[in-house]
């Protein structure tokens, strides 16, 4: 444990906003009110209540362990001196206990215009529907083109296809500057129909086949490589090595890496720092003339101090390489992985912040090397805050828990079924009422993890009610499934002059049974 000093930097890493926390309430009346004698206290409960709204043994010990030896051990000399404190103890021998972090909507409201179009929306298009904001997502484009302005030569985010690959959306990033990162065939002939050309794609894919990499080497794409041994996969494939070659690093225990994208050790991605070194001498033995350097290290990461040590890796290794083996690097990769706040009180990500430090370990680095140009290649820092899924409430349910059925599913946002993901709900309409209702919120399929939200704290919730899903605009609609026979939803981008306009129509019965429609089908039919 650390001690009463450290208190607020223990705090501060936890990367909470109190300021917009009314209060938190946890079972059996105990409350913490907003007041500037208990922000630490509800930075720490906050963080320590999971996305069931509840507080574990577990998570009571670690928010002690937060507080400190000093205050826990002052607390329990002095029984009623520290509440929150002593709260937590009794969880901590107990059992888990409901809390609810209370904010009001104008913590993480739906911005007017979205929010006014969205029942027009859903009587034009149905529910449930993915919705787009192209006024915000044009803001956090020129926020990471502001934010690395001070990059020699050239900075471009390689906006990742994967995340949002739709081409109506692509079409905003190409005039806004950004590049296209792709990791397979489809992904580049979008970008390619797009308009993105030649170096303005990156190909970064892994167990490539040769297939891909010649149709990256036909558009002129930059090639990155996954794996030392596809250095020879490539000329195999291709003929030749490109001109312009770049590889993709993994820290190994250099990094730690995140909750989810893993263990960096663990990881199927990337060169280890011994091959990073033995990759660019065949390389260079082989011809190539310009190199690039790439990594990606942690998704969803909100911590600027995280991405920055990240950044100095990379520096670090961009100068090592030209010591030992002789190559200057054209550009650095510094990957994706700044994150977004899914819930009201996450603390956002200050890109103005976060490139300021690393334009400071840059000159203090690379000063004595060749300057080269950083590329990054986020996609749910773009999107991912300005895209909604709409959906309907079909059913409001009565079990061994509150239920409210929705006609969208785990096959419409995977995001928290498959990983737990918080992405917080408002209900049209209600945005203001009392959240005085603990439900989960599921979709139909026949999967019980088929749910958007787990013991959640929400108003008074009735059929026909419409709920906007928050943060869907990356890895939502892209990672739509077709299981139990659901039916991909469509996309709708709200334009900045209001209107509103469907760049992906929802899926039909014909587009289900598609591929069912071959030479000697007896099952045609059904696609006709």
């Amino acid at each position: 444990m650390g001690d009463k000093q450290t208190l607020a930097d223990r705090v501060d890493a936890l990367l909470i906003n109190p300021d917009v926390i009314t209060k938190i309430e946890v079972q059996d009346g105990f409350i913490i009110s907003n007041s500037p004698n208990t922000q630490k206290s509800l930075q720490i409960y906050a963080y320590i209540t999971n996305n069931e709204s509840i507080i574990t043994p577990d998570a009571a010990r670690r928010g002690l362990e937060i507080y400190g030896e000093e205050l826990t051990t002052e607390a329990k000399a002095n029984p009623g001196k520290h509440p929150s404190i002593d709260t937590l103890e009794v969880i901590a021998r107990g059992k888990p206990v409901h809390s609810h972090v209370v904010t009001p909507y104008s913590a993480k409201p739906i911005p007017e215009h979205i929010r006014k179009a969205m029942p027009e929306i859903a009587e034009r298009f149905g529910t449930p529907i993915h919705i787009y904001d192209e006024d915000g997502i044009r803001q956090s484009c020129r926020q990471f083109n502001s934010a690395f302005s001070w990059v020699p030569g050239q900075f471009k985010n390689f906006f990742a296809v994967k995340a949002c690959p739709n081409p109506f959306l692509m079409e905003i990033m190409l005039k806004e500057g950004f590049g296209a990162d792709c990791s397979s065939a489809p992904e580049l002939t979008l970008a390619s129909e797009v308009g993105f050309a030649g170096q303005e794609m990156m190909f970064t894919s892994n167990d490539t086949p040769d297939s891909e990499f010649q149709y990256a080497d036909k558009l002129g794409a930059i090639i990155n490589l996954d794996d030392i041994t596809h250095i020879e996969a490539l000329e195999r494939a291709t003929g030749s090595l490109p001109e312009l070659l770049c590889f993709r690093y993994n820290p190994g225990n250099k990094c730690e890496g995140n909750v989810i994208i893993g263990n960096p050790v663990e990881a199927k991605y990337g060169l280890t720092h011994e091959q990073i070194f033995e990759a660019y001498k065949i390389a260079k033995e082989k011809g190539v003339k310009i190199f690039g350097l790439h990594t990606m290290m942690a998704s969803n990461e909100r911590n600027p101090k995280t991405l920055t040590r990240q950044a100095e890796i990379m520096f670090n290794l961009a100068a090592e390489l030209e010591d030992k083996v002789g190559v200057n690097i054209e550009f650095i990769n510094l990957g994706g992985g700044v994150g977004t706040s899914y819930k009201p009180w996450d603390r956002e990500v200050n890109i103005e912040e976060v490139g300021g430090m690393i334009a400071t370990v840059y000159g203090n680095i690379l000063s004595g090397v060749a300057s080269p140009r950083i590329f990054t290649e986020c996609g749910r820092a773009i999107t991912g805050p300005h895209g909604w899924l709409l959906t309907g409430v079909r059913h409001v349910m009565e079990k061994h828990r509150d239920y409210v059925g929705v006609d969208a599913t785990m096959a419409d946002l995977m995001r928290p079924g498959m990983y737990g993901a918080y992405h917080h709900l408002t209900v049209l309409g209600k945005e203001n009422a009392e959240h005085n209702m603990i439900v989960d919120v599921v979709g139909s399929l026949c999967e019980n993890c088929d749910k958007f939200a787990v013991q959640r704290f929400l108003p008074e919730i009735q059929i026909g009610d419409l709920i906007a899903i928050h943060n869907a605009g990356a890895h939502g609609r892209a990672m739509c499934f077709n299981y139990n026979g659901k039916l991909r939803s469509g996309e709708v981008l709200v334009r900045s002059n209001g209107e509103i306009e469907l760049i992906r129509r929802p899926e039909t019965e014909r587009d289900y049974f598609a591929t069912l429609n071959f030479p000697g089908s007896g099952y045609a039919h059904l696609a006709k």
